[in-house]
């Protein structure tokens, strides 16, 4: 699908594009692989490491719809990555996490549509589903963007969609890091949010298949939620500090107790796969009409009961303190 095709990833130097380039490098080959990110030290070290003839590093910000049209030209898949992630950042700084995450997907839109873009897959994230922070807040309207963007298009043949996942296994910022600094520190405690807390939980490789298939899967609108395991945050913390303890301090602002990924206000929008979900659009296509039980790659779904909902807390897959560690060897 992807040899011979120009791709081009915002956000590109994050922990996602990386381990995206190196896949699609080692299965495809591309005419152009594009990296566009606004940090020219993240993408000369990117460079020393990824440098194959295809490669463009293209400096430049989602806020800059400009850009954006030059660097979207001749391209035909294009996925989103670029945001600004963390809470307590975009809680102090509202005004630029607005700018990037929902300004910068209305830009992505407009220069995907103006360049005949085939298919755009933005990435999103749990806190999206009834979010209560504005990280989350500015993310579920970048998702409701990105599914008007199939209405928005018109004739024309682009189509957007998201993936939603939860935490990943040792990204930047995540919990795993600041728990091995702290070790590495020698703290002989970790500090445990409650000891209740629970988190979805998936590797960087999964999550970049889980993307490049559903550019296989795609008709435009969905947005794909995978069946991960989840992890107990105490577990997390036994996993990587064997016998330390816990020091229990409290659930920071912005922070859920179970992360939600298919909301049961969602549920009569919510179709279940074998090994995914799928929302569908609350709005209908003028001109459109999709059957979203039955994808592209004829994988059959079936809508799931009202009321049903997918949280990290309720979820049938737990990851034990053994596997925790297993997933994140085999990541690394």
């Amino acid at each position: 699908m992807f040899d011979n095709k120009s791709i081009l990833i915002t956000g590109g130097t994050g922990s996602f594009g990386q381990k995206y380039t190196k896949t699609i490098l080692e299965r495809y080959k591309p005419k152009r692989l594009i990296i566009l990110s606004r940090d020219e030290l993240k993408q000369y070290e990117m460079q020393q490491i990824y440098n194959a003839p295809c490669m463009r590093y293209f400096l430049g910000d989602v806020r800059d719809g400009d850009r954006l049209m030059q660097a979207f030209n001749d391209v035909d898949y294009v996925i989103h990555a670029a945001a600004i992630k963390q809470v307590p950042a975009a809680e102090y700084n509202p005004m630029e996490c607005i700018k990037t995450n929902i300004h910068g997907a209305e830009n992505v839109i407009k220069a995907a549509i103006a360049n005949k873009v085939k298919r755009v897959i933005a990435l999103s994230t749990d806190k999206a589903a009834n979010p209560i922070n504005l990280y989350g807040a500015t993310k579920l309207v970048s998702d409701k963007l990105f599914v008007a963007g199939n209405n928005i298009v018109g004739e024309e043949e682009t189509r957007f969609s998201a993936v939603r996942y939860g935490n990943v296994v040792g990204s930047r910022g995540s919990v795993v890091p600041f728990f091995k600094s702290l070790i590495a520190n020698g703290a002989t405690s970790l500090p445990i949010t409650h000891p209740d807390m629970t988190r979805f939980w998936i590797t960087l490789q999964d999550g970049v298949d889980f993307v490049l298939k559903n550019f296989s899967r795609m008709q435009g609108g969905e947005i794909f939620v995978p069946k991960i395991p989840s992890v107990r945050i105490t577990d997390l913390a036994q996993a990587y500090g064997p016998g330390l303890k816990h020091d229990i301090v409290g659930i920071r602002p912005g922070e859920k107790m179970h992360e939600i990924m298919c909301p049961a206000d969602d549920s009569h929008h919510t179709i279940e796969f074998d090994d995914h979900f799928v929302i569908t659009p609350s709005i209908s296509f003028f001109g459109k009409e999709h059957d979203y039980q039955n994808n592209l790659l004829n994988e059959q779904g079936s809508l799931v009961e009202e009321g049903f909902e997918y949280h990290s807390g309720n979820n049938p897959n737990f990851l034990s303190i053994e596997q925790i560690k297993k997933l994140e060897e085999g990541e690394c």
